[in-house]
């Protein structure tokens, strides 16, 4: 089994230093708008919902939704979703597809097919082969997952738009770069290539005010 690489939140400066020597791309972003924050989400249903929600949608939409279902069952767990009908779910702003994918994730857990606490122990690859089998969840969903929950070193999501549009404007590249053209360049970002992905969402999220 391979090593699991995770960062801890003593050393997430560090490791940014440490990718801002190596890279002035990096280290101008940095300069310009300090350090990242380090984006976490506890372990579990509930985020795993919040991650399906912000699928192909604005985060504030996402929120929306995810705030609307709180409000409505206090307690985000696989029985309270299942308890609601897919009206209810509608009202919440549930699109059609995303009533079907969350619904199935409460059930794979609710039959034990699924045990979230697994995949603490499990290395990026058996995390990914496991939770992709969930209908609705994708590689992406997998990244932030293993990004923000299990605090995995070297996870970089070329499914995120924002994070290839954040390596173009700051690596001054043309906008029709590829994103296996982008996902070289990633290569020299290891064994950090996730907070290498936090650093270029922050210049992201900062030019825009956001």
């Amino acid at each position: 089994m391979p090593a699991i690489q995770r960062f801890t939140d003593k050393k997430f400066i560090s490791i940014c230093d440490e990718l801002a020597i190596k890279d002035p791309a990096l280290q101008s972003i940095i300069s310009k708008y300090g350090y990242p924050p380090l984006w976490k989400r506890a372990a579990g249903f509930e985020t795993l919902i919040h991650i399906i929600l912000e699928q192909q949608v604005s985060l504030a939409s996402a929120l929306a939704a995810f705030n609307k279902l709180k409000k409505k069952i206090i307690a985000i767990s696989p029985q309270n979703l299942l308890a609601l009908s897919n009206e209810e779910l509608k009202a919440c702003y549930f699109s059609r597809q995303k009533i079907i994918y969350t619904k199935h994730l409460a059930e794979e857990l609710i039959s034990g097919r699924l045990n979230l606490q697994e995949l603490h122990t499990m290395g990026n690859d058996a995390v990914r082969t496991r939770l992709t089998k969930i209908k609705g969840i994708g590689n992406w969903s997998v990244d932030v997952y293993l990004m923000m929950v299990l605090q995995r070193c070297n996870v970089f999501p070329l499914g995120d738009i924002a994070l290839l549009t954040s390596v173009k404007e700051t690596m001054g590249l043309p906008k029709e770069t590829s994103k296996e053209a982008i996902g070289l360049i990633a290569e020299k970002w290891k064994p950090y290539q996730t907070i290498s992905a936090y650093i270029l969402w922050h210049g992201y999220l900062s030019k825009r005010k956001r």
